[in-house]
């Protein structure tokens, strides 16, 4: 199976690349790096070096504390970040302190064919290589094995779905990729279960990254001004919308309105380019054209990278996502910035983080969207309510404190030269 596997990503390296200047037309790959996806772009700095592979933003939201106690630990390390999409490749850059950027190189995954991964892997030599989640890629696995590169599993998730399909289809590649890894560390104490259950060896005990993310950033100065311009409001977050929600949430607003007069609804949507749609909507100033939230009952912020200072303003923080069939976006990111935490029937994009919240009384779920005005009444009237979700919430996010400098300590102890000092 790996043989054909390897035959058949090489016999399909055209049509990876037709796909790749597709994908270049959609804006999904920069037209200046696609060589990277072939393994190109090396350029390996003297020392040691680490590589962290994030497939996309989360995967990398998750690495920042990591990447932050590894190069802590070692003066000497270079770290290689790849990822493979745009966004998480411009987030990154921003997100690293200067000192942590000179140290950092990012790259763009090479696609799973044995050219182009014998290409990179042949030019960059890392010391050893940490994946997380799910990239089970067999080409760049077992090419790493073959060169005696050691590597990680962090995060490792198989959901009940995979699990089935693997036990039922692939029982003997699942092992057989698991084993490639010195260490695995599950999301979970179910993913563990399920991860053993497929032949996994090596575990560690069990510790989510994604708990452990630092809280979105917000600028000092902005955030003043939005505070004074709001002022002693409460303030209804809707984060991360999605088309068909912001309707849903204006509804309630306008639901509310009698009993809240001065309840600012603040919508920040997924995409920002929705936001002159949002805002001829509402009736809504637009964060985008530079203004602030006025005495009006609604504020659309269709900006990049603001989430936190959003996050930081409201009085209740509804998860976008969650009240269409989308499966929700992050909620740790509102409940580490100390947010009352609602979110719809659709989380089935955060699972984990959904149930944990929920079994810890640290966020609140609605049935429907025509929940949503009552919960927030509720909340409102009843401040201690939201007050017992936020201090809940902070217990959640704080059990993981030290999780980074642990698995520092164990990728940094992969490198051959550690373990023949152990040895």
């Amino acid at each position: 199976m790996s043989r054909a596997w390897r035959i058949a990503a090489t016999l399909a390296a055209p049509a990876l690349r037709w796909n790749l200047r597709r994908r270049l037309r959609q804006g999904k790959e920069e037209e200046g790096r696609l060589p990277e996806r072939e393994g190109h772009g090396a350029d390996r700095p003297a020392g040691p070096l680490l590589w962290l592979h994030a497939a996309s933003v989360g995967e990398t939201l998750a690495i920042l504390p990591l990447i932050d106690a590894l190069l802590a630990r070692d003066p000497a390390l270079h770290l290689l970040v790849t990822t493979g999409t745009v966004t998480s490749a411009g987030l990154l850059p921003q997100r690293l302190s200067p000192a942590a950027a000179a140290r950092v190189i990012h790259r763009y995954v090479p696609l799973d064919v044995p050219a182009w991964v014998a290409r990179f892997l042949d030019g960059w030599r890392p010391d050893a290589a940490c994946f997380v989640e799910s990239e089970l890629w067999p080409n760049l696995l077992g090419a790493c094995a073959a060169r005696g590169i050691p590597m990680a599993l962090l995060n490792a998730r198989i959901s009940a779905r995979s699990f089935r399909r693997w036990r039922s289809f692939g029982g003997w590649l699942i092992r057989r990729l698991l084993n490639r890894f010195t260490v695995i560390v599950p999301r979970s104490p179910e993913d563990a279960e399920r991860l053993e259950a497929l032949g996994a060896r090596c575990l560690a005990p069990a510790g989510d990254l994604k708990l452990a993310a630092e809280p979105l950033p917000a600028d000092p100065a902005k955030l003043q001004a939005l505070k004074e311009a709001i002022g002693p409001r409460p303030v209804l977050l809707a984060a991360s919308t999605h088309p068909g929600e912001d309707e849903l949430v204006l509804a309630a607003a306008r639901e509310l309105a009698p009993r809240f007069p001065e309840l600012l609804t603040i919508i920040v949507p997924r995409h920002p380019e929705r936001g002159a749609a949002i805002a001829a909507l509402a009736e809504a100033p637009r964060r985008a054209e530079g203004a602030l939230p006025g005495p009006g009952p609604t504020y659309v912020a269709d900006t990049i990278g603001e989430l936190g200072l959003f996050y930081r303003l409201a009085s209740i923080a509804l998860i976008g996502g969650s009240l269409v069939p989308h499966g929700g976006q992050n909620p740790l990111e509102a409940a580490r910035l100390g947010c009352p935490v609602i979110f719809g029937p659709h989380m089935g994009n955060f699972t984990d983080a959904t149930a944990t919240l929920l079994a810890a009384g640290a966020a609140r779920q609605l049935p429907d969207a025509g929940a949503l005005a009552a919960a927030v009444a509720d909340m409102l009237t009843h401040p201690e309510r939201g007050a017992g979700l936020a201090e809940a919430a902070a217990r959640v996010v704080s059990a993981a404190t030290g999780l980074p400098g642990r698995l520092a300590g164990a990728l940094l102890d992969l490198r051959p030269a550690k373990a023949a000092e152990r040895a």
